[in-house]
């Protein structure tokens, strides 16, 4: 069994035997001396390999980059070396050789890389890369503290399931399949199922899954499947206590992510991580429109923002308030799914709300609507068969507190932490229109 990692063998006292795993990384070749960059999922570590050893030094001229290998030698300090410290090699075992000629470089010798379409091809090999496997230790931090964030405020996890005999967010954005002797639809969300949840008195529920969207989009945000994070809690006032604890899970997630990665973001993809503060700024949909007529900024729909909008309005907060985040609040129904909750005053406005992070939308929310005849009255304004929502329906008949919730989008979250302009650089694989594979 594997022993320590190399950022744990560069802490290791000098002079002492050690076995180290990993990639070959880069191999110099100098003649009666041989360099040996090795890599593994913490780091690399310089390994030296002398011709006096001639078993080692012949085996060794087999090695091509990126064969897997074990190496045993001393631990010598060396203050040419990176980190002060080197691996004098005594044994040597490849476990894999790898073809000599690689589809796409792991290391690339200029700025531009290798096309997104061809990297991601060969995605297994991209991710060899260290500010790629960057991305998901970030995600897995971040995950970590929200989870963290959920259980110490008494949220309980559910796990939803993805296989729905009717849509969950309505219209025709969903992946039909066959199922027996009827026909089902892949989850848009886990938001009926989270809705049963707080009929059934859970009261906070939050879940981390899979979502499936049939939109026929190819932008730079989109994706077929992608990982939602869902939450939603009972006993609410408004929609606003939905953002209240937004803010405070955001916050805590970012603080953690720039606590134990902001070093290494910042020398990776030269971005500096921001802990925001709260409360975020907040704009309902008049007044967000009102502000973008100001910027000249066009807006082709009334009752949404497009993609342009919504990096103008972040450019204008960043600006004015000085902050990467903003609430966009009170949505018109016409846009807005029909459980959504109206408000008391104008029910062509919805207790909902978008969040944008550095110019592009990561959360959709809003207080829903708990109350069964509203609920039917609002499905049916909306075209909304009750014959495919009757199961839906039926959670509303004997009982259910008031409530709302949210669902986030996680690769987004992350793109924007790292300044990355694709989300298919943050996705571990990603689905599209045109990509089901690898």
């Amino acid at each position: 069994m594997r022993g320590k990692n190399i950022s744990q063998i560069k802490k290791t006292k000098p002079a002492k035997n050690i076995t180290v795993y990993g990639w070959v990384h880069v191999i110099r070749d100098l003649g009666n001396i041989k360099f040996i960059l090795l890599r593994d999922i913490s780091g690399t570590i310089q390994t030296v390999i002398l011709k006096k050893n001639q078993a080692v030094f012949k085996k060794s001229a087999k090695l091509t980059p990126e064969s897997v290998v074990r190496l045993t030698g001393q631990l010598k300090k060396q203050k040419q070396a990176p980190d002060g410290v080197e691996i004098l090699v005594q044994s040597i075992k490849i476990l894999s050789l790898a073809l000599p000629e690689l589809p796409i470089p792991v290391i690339e010798k200029t700025k531009a890389q290798t096309a997104q379409s061809k990297r991601i091809d060969w995605r297994w090999l991209d991710l060899r890369k260290p500010q790629k496997q960057l991305v998901f230790k970030v995600w897995t931090e971040m995950e970590r503290a929200m989870r963290q964030y959920f259980l110490e405020n008494n949220f309980i996890q559910i796990y939803s399931p993805k296989l729905m005999s009717s849509p969950s967010e309505g219209g025709s954005e969903l992946f039909e399949l066959p199922y027996f002797k009827t026909k089902a639809f892949l989850a848009q969300s886990p938001q009926f199922y989270k809705q049963m949840a707080m009929a059934a008195g859970l009261e906070r529920v939050f879940e981390a899954g899979p979502v499936f969207r049939a939109e026929p989009s190819f932008t730079s945000r989109h994706a077929t499947e992608f990982t939602s994070y869902d939450f939603e809690m009972s006993f609410i006032q408004s929609h606003q206590d939905v953002i209240a604890v937004e803010e405070q899970m955001l916050k805590s997630m970012l603080k953690a992510v720039q606590e134990k990665y902001g070093q290494l973001i910042k020398k990776q993809y030269n971005r500096e991580l921001v802990v925001p503060s709260i409360p975020f700024p907040q704009f309902t949909m008049k007044q967000a429109k009102a502000i973008l007529k100001k910027l000249k900024v066009p807006g082709p729909k009334p009752g949404d923002l497009t993609p342009e909008e919504e990096k103008a309005l972040s450019r204008y907060v960043l600006e004015k308030y000085n902050h990467e985040f903003v609430f966009i609040t009170q949505y018109p129904a016409s846009v807005r799914p029909f459980y959504h909750m109206r408000l008391k005053n104008n029910p062509r406005l919805t207790k909902s709300f978008d969040l944008l992070f550095c110019g592009l939308e990561i959360t959709t929310g809003a207080q829903r609507e708990h109350r069964f005849q509203m609920l039917k009255t609002q499905a049916k304004k909306s075209g909304v068969s009750l014959k495919f929502i009757k199961d839906y329906l039926n959670y509303f008949k004997y009982g259910c507190p008031p409530h709302g919730g949210a669902g986030i989008g996680p690769a987004r979250i992350v793109m924007k932490i790292l300044g990355e302009k694709n989300i298919q650089e943050t996705t571990f694989v990603h689905r599209g229109v045109k990509r089901l594979r690898p």
